[in-house]
């Protein structure tokens, strides 16, 4: 079985000097495919260093986490669009609004969000969104971009499955489902079930939200199979077809990594 962790963060200083091993046991695991989300241009090139060391295994997305987004945050997007021309990479994430701490820097995400939004279509590329209470902005920022014919897929999803069908409406979108899956009580272990595998992707989050029964340590991609397991649980299917459609969405939704 194959497997795409389409959301970590390896390069994350959690794993420093341990990233090869990461890598090693994710490929022993299954997971032979990995996607690293950027962060903002503080941490880019250790995340693109390393991407660059592991070709057709590690690929790197591009963007602006909301939680980076500062007064600054066009000097940043310069940075971002400066680098976007440099190089291949698989989408422009992770991107988003985020308003669980703080909503004091909610004008500039707003806006920023637009300016990458605008920047994927542009570019013809997917985006990996980052969304954390802060739906109602989120979709009058998709309504008033729907002319852009955007796709992609929401990261961590823990939303209900009438937010996803509320998201297709603005064209090809999916969701990334992670450890959250696995945790007692969890909400999105009962929306899965209304939730179409064909819009599932796998991701770790990693070094975050690592499954039960590993819950409260460093993530890893290697963990990708038990949240796998529980998907195939839930969808009362095989691992194996989990691990096959789930791939197939994922090189469907970020098509650089088939190649």
């Amino acid at each position: 079985m194959k497997f795409v962790d389409t959301h970590t963060h390896i390069s994350d200083e959690a794993f420093t000097g341990d990233e090869e091993a990461v890598i090693t046991r994710a490929q022993d695991a299954g997971v032979f495919k990995m996607i690293l989300a950027d962060i903002d241009s503080s941490e880019r090139d250790r995340m693109l260093s390393l991407c660059a060391k592991h070709p057709h295994v590690l690929y790197p997305m591009l963007g602006i986490y909301p939680g980076s987004i500062k007064e600054n945050w066009q000097e940043e997007m310069d940075k971002l669009i400066k680098e976007c021309s440099k190089r291949e990479f698989v989408a422009i994430g992770e991107i988003g609004l985020d308003y669980h701490f703080s909503t004091e820097f909610s004008h500039f995400q707003k806006d920023a969000f637009v300016a990458q939004l605008e920047l994927a279509a542009k570019l013809n590329k997917p985006v990996n969104i980052h969304l954390r209470d802060a739906t109602d902005d989120f979709f009058k920022i998709m309504d008033a971009c729907k002319g852009l014919a955007l796709r992609g897929n929401l990261h961590a999803f823990s939303g209900s499955a009438q937010t996803l069908k509320r998201l297709k409406k603005y064209g090809d979108w999916s969701v990334g489902i992670g450890g959250v899956l696995t945790f007692k009580n969890a909400g999105i272990a009962q929306e899965i079930k209304e939730i179409d595998v064909e819009d599932i992707v796998l991701e770790t989050d990693a070094p975050y939200l690592a499954p039960t029964p590993l819950r409260g340590t460093r993530n890893e991609s290697a963990n990708i199979p038990i949240i796998a397991k529980k998907l195939s649980e839930l969808k009362n299917i095989s691992l194996e077809d989990v691990a096959k459609i789930t791939t197939q969405n994922a090189t469907k939704l970020f098509p650089l990594i088939a190649e």
